[in-house]
């Protein structure tokens, strides 16, 4: 059985166990942005691959239960799984991004509403002390 190992098996379960570890890691941690709809997205994705890589044969059952008749069109299948899951990473990564703009943007706001503010309080108050030595 071990002869029967090949690098591309090591490698692709090798990162899919890192993805996982990492999904779940995240939503345990419950950072930002994680749904439970990510994290089965990602277990379905990531464990499909790894499992792919274990037991390759069985490309050609799924082939045969989604009735593709070539092997070959499960593996070109699988490879569209994975480039999806990799645009999947990419628009997390945007949304991470674009959540990071939001609250930069909502702090700055709220320094600039409060330096007017202080503004505001020194003009009035020098307004009420010119107003005090004219009297």
């Amino acid at each position: 059985m071990l002869d029967n190992i090949h690098l591309y098996q090591v490698v692709v379960v090798a990162i899919s166990s890192v993805m996982l570890f990492q999904g779940i890691k995240e939503f345990v941690k419950r950072e930002a942005g994680q749904t439970i709809l990510k994290l089965v997205v990602r277990l379905v994705v990531w464990g499909g691959m790894a499992l792919i890589a274990i037991y390759p044969n069985s490309t050609y059952y799924f082939s045969m239960i989604i009735g593709i008749e070539d092997n070959i069109t499960a593996v070109m299948v699988t490879g569209f799984l994975f480039v999806f899951l990799i645009i999947f990473k990419l628009l997390s990564a945007i949304e991470k991004m674009e959540q990071n703009i939001s609250e930069l943007t909502r702090r700055e706001s709220l320094r600039n509403a409060h330096d007017r503010i202080e503004k505001m309080k020194s003009d009035m108050l020098e307004e009420e002390g010119e107003k005090g030595s004219r009297r």
